[in-house]
């Protein structure tokens, strides 16, 4: 099938650009479908549901570890605490240029 885009009108190909958007959804749903039914499949040859298979939670593990602890808290607001990574918070930059040392902000 061979389509002459070049002798399309704009409406025309607007038209067939959403049509594409909408079979490619489709196909995906359909791909996705069938590769669903194949891991059933699969998981029901070696006597498992495809549900045992996942882990506990049901969705996956973060590939980021777990937060790390609190390093600094700010005496004027101890819910606001700091674990030493990343940008420092205003609270520590406001206590630094009032002239407290960091080592007294530590837990």
């Amino acid at each position: 099938m061979t389509i002459d885009l070049k002798s399309m009108s704009r409406k025309e190909l607007k038209q067939l650009s959403k049509d594409v958007e909408k079979a490619i959804k489709d196909a995906e749903k359909r791909e996705r479908k069938e590769a669903l039914e194949a891991a059933e499949r699969a998981a029901a040859e070696y006597g498992f549901e495809l549900s045992e298979l996942s882990d506990e939670s049901g969705r996956r593990k973060s590939a980021k570890g777990p937060k790390a602890k609190a390093k600094y808290r700010n005496p004027q607001d101890p819910t606001q605490t700091w674990t030493g990574r990343g940008r420092k918070p205003q609270w520590i930059h406001d206590a630094l240029a009032a002239g407290t040392d960091i080592s007294d902000l530590e837990i």
